[in-house]
Formats: structure tokens, C-alpha cells, sequence
């Protein structure tokens, strides 16, 4: 017998995977950036986990012209 899925589950089963997706998102970033720059600090990595999914998208490409922390905060205070 098919098992019963309420929509309130099926919203929350979608937002679930939202979620997971943009925490993985931020996660490879994260490591992207410590590789290449070194290791942030908490206030940058705040700010990195404050971005939203479009955000994210524009600094994985931005991040693979970055040469030194300076230029990701350039780029954070750009995208405030």
C-alpha cells in the first residue's frame, strides 16, 4: 500500500533539500577559498555563510580570480 505524504510534508521535504543544498554550497566554497587564500577568519566566514544561493553562484566564479583575502572582501563589500 503507497504510503500517504501530506503536502506540508512534501513543502518540508523540498525545504530540507534547499537547505542541505545551499550548506553544501557553502561548505565547498569555504574549503575553495581557505585553499586558495589560506585560512579566513570567523568574521569572513560569517559573511560567507550570510550570502544567499545567486551569491554564492557569483562567488565561486569570482573566487577563482582571487589572489589574496583582500580581494574576497572586495568582493563581499561589493555584493553586501
Amino acid at each position: 500500500m503507497d504510503a500517504f505524504v501530506t503536502s506540508f510534508e512534501e513543502i518540508g521535504r523540498a525545504e530540507g533539500l534547499a537547505e542541505g543544498a545551499l550548506r553544501g554550497q557553502r561548505t565547498l566554497i569555504l574549503h575553495q577559498l581557505g585553499c586558495k587564500l589560506g585560512p579566513l577568519n570567523e568574521a569572513l566566514q560569517a559573511r560567507i555563510n550570510a550570502l544567499a544561493a545567486p551569491q554564492l553562484l557569483s562567488l565561486s566564479d569570482a573566487l577563482l580570480d582571487f589572489t589574496n583575502q583582500a580581494d574576497l572582501v572586495t568582493w563581499l563589500d561589493r555584493y553586501r
